[in-house]
């Protein structure tokens, strides 16, 4: 993240400032509100998913933007009765400590301090023969680049996500790792692993469209057979590595619905599913989802 910028509504007696680290967010900016903002939750942690809800004052307040350290925007969609709402994603990549978050609209800027906490993760070590490290084709990267990047208006999903198959969870989220004796800086394990035998089912976590099929025969020599689900409003889920897929890109998915089966395709060292998912572009811990904070 950039380094936080004040803005021409800031002074240093409209500054409140946090005696500690990982307290509620904190509001920095003092003028008449238009909005009340509600950030959940208020001692985020490194993966975790910050939810940020504006409500208008009046009628005449607009649909708000929502920056980060005045360097990344973030959409807002309608939620609730007249509320609008942002999903801030973060991964073990950003740095931790003091986030600004800006909630822009009908002349009013409200300006919230939150602590980003750190968190420890895993450390594995991985070798990998040089044909291992090669896999992979533009084509591959190029689709999967644009599945990432989706936003659509919709929200499908509802209420908590489920678990995509009933195995044990081999490998956590946000494991660091180092390839061949050199840590890999942009790396972290994106996404949980769960380890079940080949022709398992795999289940749709919840609603959605599917938006992305790709299959090793098409050049998916990374991922594996892969499908992409589109929950909207900028959440996407990728499952990787299948041994079959039973569903079609443009096909509505309900939540538990069996989509494909475990595989051992692409990248991998044994039958298992790799389920990432992604909020705005980012990789976030799905635990939370699992539980229905949002």
């Amino acid at each position: 993240m950039e380094q936080n910028q004040e803005t021409p509504l800031l002074t240093r007696r409209s500054l409140l400032v946090a005696t500690a680290m990982g307290s509620a967010a904190i509001l920095i900016g003092r003028r008449a509100l238009a909005y009340d903002v509600v950030i959940n939750p208020t001692a985020p942690e490194l993966g975790d998913t910050i939810s940020v809800i504006a409500t208008p004052r009046t009628p005449a307040s607009n649909q708000p933007i929502v920056t980060v350290n005045d360097s990344t925007e973030y959409p807002t969609f309608a939620f609730g009765n007249g509320q609008y709402r942002a999903l801030i994603p973060t991964s073990p990549l950003d740095p931790p400590g003091r986030m600004v978050i800006r909630v822009i609209g009908t002349g009013e800027t409200r300006n919230l301090a939150v602590g980003l906490k750190n968190r420890n993760f895993p450390i594995q070590r991985i070798t990998l023969s040089p044909n291992r490290r090669s896999l992979g084709t533009q084509h591959e990267f190029d689709r999967v680049a644009a599945f990432r990047a989706l936003v659509s208006p919709d929200r499908h999903w509802n209420g908590a996500m489920q678990r995509p198959n009933s195995g044990r969870i081999s490998t956590q989220y946000g494991v660091r790792r180092y390839y061949n004796g050199v840590f890999s800086q942009d790396y972290y394990h994106r996404g949980l692993d769960y380890a079940a035998p080949t022709g398992s089912p795999v289940l749709s976590p919840a609603a959605g469209r599917i938006v992305l099929v790709g299959r090793v025969a098409d050049g998916f020599e990374l991922h594996g057979n892969t499908i992409g689900i589109d929950h909207g409003q900028g959440v996407l889920s990728i499952m990787i590595h299948l041994s079959r897929i039973d569903v079609n890109e443009g096909d509505r998915v309900q939540p538990g619905q069996v989509i494909g089966a475990v595989g051992n395709t692409g990248a991998s060292t044994g039958p298992h599913l790799h389920w990432g998912l992604y909020v705005n572009g980012v990789c976030v811990d799905p635990a939370p989802w699992l539980a229905g904070r949002f």
